[in-house]
């Protein structure tokens, strides 16, 4: 069998040297090359790969962004992430996207193989160093979800205002309640989410999206 991939990279460097490498044993075609992700989905509606390596630092249109739109229309393909970014938030987000396969950039052209391949046969393919981070995160969160589960609804108004910087009085007058109230209802937080201080409980805040930061 001979794998249909198409590659997505604004490097045109990056996107010659992969077609090089990955066609050198015949056992994969490289159908596609586009510069940016608009491209990319203009492509995807005339040719029709099995596998996508997408780059996510793109121009016009992330690879993230791509992956979204790959998955609101049902779009029939496969696909890898390869980037430079080992960052566990890049992952965690591809993820829960829905990603096929994620590969760092300096990965051996074997293991993007390999990773082509599961992906094909409907496995999902994550590079082997970077499971124990992802591992660990997902536990992370999941810890974090029975922590917000612990608080009720006025703790959870109240998380989320002094998150984004209200002192105590502000929140009391926002919320219409005593400023004493307001510090006890805190200190139950801090012990519900495991911390000892506004920033962190606004960092656990931010890091569960449970307050905006622009």
């Amino acid at each position: 069998m001979i794998a249909k991939i198409m590659i997505v990279d604004n490097h045109s460097m990056v996107r010659e040297g992969l077609k090089k490498l990955l066609e050198y044993d015949g056992d994969i075609k490289v159908v596609g090359e586009a510069n940016d992700g608009i491209e990319c989905l203009h492509l995807l509606q005339e040719i029709v790969p099995q596998v996508l390596l997408l780059d996510i630092d793109m121009p016009k249109m992330d690879g993230l962004k791509v992956l979204e739109k790959i998955k609101e229309e049902n779009i029939d393909v496969k696909v890898i992430i390869l980037t430079v970014h080992n960052e566990i938030e890049y992952l965690l987000k591809a993820v829960s996207i829905g990603v096929d396969g994620y590969m760092l950039k300096d990965s051996e052209s074997l293991e993007l193989k390999k990773a082509i391949f599961s992906v094909i046969e409907g496995e999902v393919y994550i590079q082997p160093s970077l499971i124990p981070m992802l591992n660990s995160k997902i536990v992370e969160r999941d810890i974090d979800k029975i922590k917000i589960g612990k608080l009720t609804r006025r703790e959870m108004e109240i998380l989320k205002l002094l998150s984004i910087g209200l002192s105590n009085k502000e929140i009391g007058e926002k919320l219409k309640i005593s400023e004493r109230t307001v510090k006890n209802h805190i200190s139950s937080i801090f012990r519900k989410i495991d911390v000892t201080d506004r920033t962190q409980a606004a960092v656990f805040s931010i890091r569960n999206n449970l307050v905006n930061v622009f």
